[in-house]
């Protein structure tokens, strides 16, 4: 989709259904959706506040695509501002903050329009608000807040609230009278095969077969035979008996259910009242960030609303850091608000003391934390998708606070440096210790991003022995844009490591020369550039990876070698972090996700029941077609004596030599009207002759040994297709099918037309299908597989020795060569995807599957991950909460935190890391000695072998047997002349 100008890309992506540019969103669209988008792009959106909170949030929402993005705030950016405020520049210090970040937001997304809040002050003349659709509030003094706050209650205007104040944060939501939330939870409906309807109402999923529904879910019902009422009925509200049966109430005068039938998860609106900011200043609704701190909601109330009077009384101004006397003020202003008698709030001075300290502290995780769920709830409130925050959540990580430097008012106070706003929080000392620190990261995509600003702010690396070492081998693409927020439309096609660092070096200078970028992937293969050497001279590893084999080699080093991790994950709304510290916690690999799910092939070749089975069927056809089918040609034409000794190994010999016969003699084009003729015999192949060969050997009348349907349960009878030029799947699949398999030989399809196609496709005779009675089929995944690789052998040597000499011989078609597509998800000219999804419709046309669009078949079959730019910036939040914890050195577990978080929901779960496995051995004598199982270990060098039985003799040990790779080198049965021969081996 091509644009002339930002306003008119909003007006394409805000009115033209299925139009919104993909390669830009995509792995938003698969979180979101296109009409939750849509309504995105239809709304407009101010932010007031632009210190670090307030940009974070405007980052998150220029990069989701609203319709407009307008900035508010007049006041002069200070130097302390550019602790955690990424737009901002040393020479900017002085000027209007929002006067020179618009310009820079400005550049995220072409899509969003940002502009700069034209009006008066805010509170001046509240009728300006009524231009927006939402209003947030960031950096704002209480006063002005409930002011504003009420009028856009009353307005109908949506209004978030978020502030930080060091280590302590909080974020209020009011979405009106009315609110209604369209997907609560952002999970993917599920449905399933009925097994049996009994007349009390209970449905029992097929082959217990779990359901995955909750109590209160609603279904509905299809292709229910007997009970025939229920198909397409209201949806009816279900109550869970078992992970395998729901009850759906009363059925009476529905008749018996005879068989078949599917069930269907409907979603439900969810309508909510949210009251006022006045209102709920005095009767707050707390959604819990953390069970562990159960009772610090309504403490932190009380407290943030005690520095908001404190600011009050001092022309604005907040505690100074470290100060005694001013928390001491604080606290008495928090016993006022607390209030008298049964409604008095039980507060700890400690906690109110501690906020009173940090309330001057700007952090940079706090920031990305509070600011990617704040940026949610604002998608939350003008697309209905996803479940809010009813009405206030507050969160602290006091944690994270250092334990062996000093804090005090000293250490903490302002030093005209741009770290001032994390010095008032850790102090001085601890921050010369951030600068100092060797750090490395893996991977600059998505968290990569979010990890170097929060590192370019907090000043990691950035002293005068700091380092910090960004490897990633991957190139700029057009859908990273979205969300890999330092990256540009010109950098497409550049290295991620380089411009990542180049773009956080122009955020702070200090860290110039401090980064060093690297192209290579960790693994075994670059051992000797990320060797013993490197890996030892490191303070810390954090991973920035999207795939488990590579987090689970570094995980492996940095056990290896002793170093702290920092690992993280997303997955749309859905993200994790986690901890290993040496000695202290499990490694990341001490234990598994589940493993990939992967369906019966039974199942995918004859028997699908549902779209996912038919995209896979799809991929797997593209890979054999185009992938596999060339790569063997290239194999016999290039490999000497193929047909002897290669072929024979491979145990597939007759499929293999069919397929040298069909791409080099049967099926090779010499024109691109080849190609077209040849997709369309692929359609006759795959979608009639293969159907009718099927109900040929199963009947839709047969029955199984017991008597049953063979057609039922999970099983659906398929239809022959007959092609359709003027059906657009059908025309479709023809034209990917021909340009793929021009592709493969080199032809040039420019300048066909439709017509053109039409004229071949009208002029082709297809001949009648007769079944083979000879053709066996797999009718279960329990039964053998009739044409296993096995039943090759029986194969007439015949038959094989005429398919090898109709072959040409390799030294005839010296130079020429097929070209193996690689498959390439995110090109939309490709015809890839088109290919898939039309491949895989048909076949669903087939089985009366419904069919999946475009942007479904492209999300399954390309195996994308979904992810937003809301749940990456708050994941590296509390990655960089966890790391001011390890560049401390705490030794405490219970200090650490694991993170899991769904912002649909929203849900926030912290838990401590678990503890590395310990244990015991016992040496002579029966003394015991600890160990760590993962941690500890014995280490010699440049010993002989009977130094190093001595060695561990005299902890105690008997060795019985020493061996390396296959071979055994020591063994305690060898013969004395044996092991006097061994003992001098080094």
């Amino acid at each position: 989709m091509q644009v002339d100008s930002p306003a008119a890309a909003v007006e394409q992506l805000k009115n033209a259904s299925g139009e919104i540019d993909e390669s830009l969103y995509s792995r938003q669209l698969y979180v979101l959706g296109h009409e939750a988008m849509k309504r995105m792009g239809s709304s407009d959106v101010l932010v007031a506040g632009l210190r670090g909170l307030g940009v974070e949030i405007a980052k998150n929402i220029a990069l989701a695509g609203v319709k407009s993005l307008t900035l508010y705030d007049p006041r002069p950016a200070a130097l302390a501002d550019l602790s955690s405020q990424f737009f901002l520049h040393p020479d900017d210090v002085g000027k209007p903050r929002a006067k020179v970040t618009v310009p820079r937001v400005s550049e995220l997304n072409p899509y969003t329009p940002v502009r700069e809040f034209a009006g008066n002050d805010l509170t001046s003349d509240l009728s300006q608000l009524e231009q927006f659709k939402v209003v947030v509030l960031t950096d704002t003094p209480l006063k002005d807040q409930i002011v504003i706050a009420d009028y856009c209650h009353e307005k109908k205007i949506f209004i978030v609230i978020a502030d930080t104040f060091g280590l302590f944060g909080s974020i209020f939501t009011d979405f009106g009278d009315e609110f209604i939330v369209v997907d609560p939870n952002g999970e993917n409906v599920t449905s399933g095969i009925v097994a049996d309807i009994d007349s009390d109402g209970l449905v029992s999923a097929l082959d217990e077969t779990r359901h995955g529904l909750e109590d209160g879910d609603w279904v509905t019902f299809s292709e229910v035979k007997g009970m025939k009422g229920l198909n397409g009925c209201e949806a009816r509200q279900i109550e869970v008996k078992g992970p395998y049966t729901f009850s759906i109430g009363d059925v009476s005068g529905l008749g018996q259910y005879t068989g078949g039938g599917q069930y269907h998860q409907v979603k439900k609106p969810k309508t909510l009242k949210f009251q006022p900011l006045s209102q709920q200043l005095k009767n707050p609704e707390f959604l819990v960030s953390d069970f562990a701190k159960f009772d610090r909601p309504q403490q932190l109330h009380v407290g943030i609303q005690a520095l908001h009077a404190f600011a009050d009384k001092n022309d604005g101004a907040f505690p100074r850091s470290h100060n005694d006397a001013d928390a001491s003020e604080v606290f008495k202003l928090a016993q006022e608000i607390a209030g008298q008698g049964e409604d008095k709030v039980e507060f700890d001075d400690k906690l109110i003391k501690e906020l009173s300290y940090q309330a001057r502290g700007d952090l940079s995780p706090m920031a990305a934390f509070f600011g990617g769920m704040a940026a949610q709830e604002v998608l939350k409130s003008v697309s209905g998708k996803f479940h809010p925050i009813v009405q206030w959540l507050y969160f602290d990580s006091l944690e994270s606070l250092p334990a062996l430097t000093t804090r005090s008012e000293e250490q903490c106070k302002p030093i005209s440096s741009r770290y001032d706003g994390q010095i008032a929080v850790f102090g001085k000392d601890y921050q010369e210790k951030l600068g100092n620190v060797k750090e490395f990261l893996v991977g600059a995509g998505a968290i990569g991003c979010e990890m170097l600003k929060n590192w370019a702010m907090m000043g990691l690396g950035a002293g005068p022995k700091g380092k910090i070492w960004v490897t990633d081998n991957d190139s700029i693409e057009k859908s990273n844009l979205n969300r890999q927020f330092l990256f540009r439309a010109n950098d497409v096609g550049r290295l991620k490591s380089d411009c990542a660092a180049k773009a956080v070096q122009a955020m702070n200078p200090d860290l110039e020369g401090h980064i060093i970028t690297l192209q290579d992937k960790v693994g075994p293969d670059t051992e000797h550039i990320f060797n013993e050497t490197f890996w030892e001279g490191l303070d810390a590893v954090t991973n920035a990876l999207d795939n488990v084999e590579a987090r689970t080699y570094v995980d492996r080093r940095c056990v290896f070698f002793r170093k702290p991790l920092l690992d993280s994950g997303t997955l749309g709304t859905k993200g994790n972090t986690q901890v290993v510290i040496p000695f202290i916690t499990e490694s990341y690999s001490s234990s598994q996700d589940p493993p990939e799910r992967s369906f019966p092939m039974c199942t995918l070749r004859s028997f699908p029941n549902k779209i996912e089975h038919t995209i896979a069927w799809a991929r797997e056809m593209f890979d054999t077609l185009f992938v596999k089918g060339p790569e063997i040609v290239n194999l016999y034409l290039t490999t000497p004596n193929y047909l002897g000794a290669t072929l024979k190994q491979s145990g597939n010999e007759k499929q293999t030599l069919e397929t040298l016969r069909d791409y080099l003699v049967t099926e090779k084009p010499l024109t691109y009207d080849d190609c077209i003729i040849w997709a369309r015999q692929q359609f006759e192949k795959n979608y009639n002759n293969a159907i009718q060969q099927l109900l040929y050997n199963f009947p839709k009348d047969s029955t199984t040994g017991s008597g049953q349907p063979f057609w039922s349960g999970p099983k659906r009878a398929p239809d022959a297709l007959k092609f359709d030029p003027s059906n657009p799947t059908h025309f479709s699949f023809v034209e990917a099918a021909a340009n793929l398999h021009a592709f493969n030989y080199g032809i040039n399809p420019k300048g066909v037309t439709k017509e053109h196609y039409l004229e071949v496709l009208n002029d082709m005779i297809i001949p009648d299908f007769r079944p083979d009675p000879s053709v066996k089929i797999q009718a279960n995944d329990s039964d053998p597989d009739p044409n296993a690789t096995g039943a090759a052998a029986l194969d007439d040597n015949d038959i094989l020795n005429k398919l090898a000499q109709s072959l040409p011989n390799p030294k005839s078609l010296a130079g020429f060569k097929l070209e193996p597509i690689e498959f390439e998800k995110d090109d939309d000219t490709n015809y890839h995807i088109d290919f898939i999804t039309a491949a895989s419709n048909l076949r669903a046309a087939n089985y009366k599957i419904e069919q999946a669009d475009r942007h479904k078949t492209k999300f399954i079959a390309g195996k994308i991950i979904p992810a937003i730019a809301t749940t990456t910036a708050l994941v590296t939040g509390l990655v960089n909460l966890e790391l001011y914890k390890i560049l401390d050195g705490k030794t405490d577990i219970e200090q650490y935190k694991n993170g899991f978080i769904n912002l649909a929901l929203p849900f926030f779960g912290f838990s401590e890391p678990i503890a590395s496995p310990k244990g015991k051995y016992v040496g002579h004598g029966g003394s015991e000695v600890a160990i760590d199982k993962l941690w500890d270990r014995f280490e010699l060098e440049d010993v002989i072998l009977e130094e190093f039985i001595g060695h561990f003799e005299s902890k105690g040990l008997n060795i019985q047997m020493v061996s390396s790779g296959v071979s055994l080198l020591y063994a305690s049965f060898y013969p004395p002349a044996k092991l006097k021969d061994r003992m001098g081996l080094s």
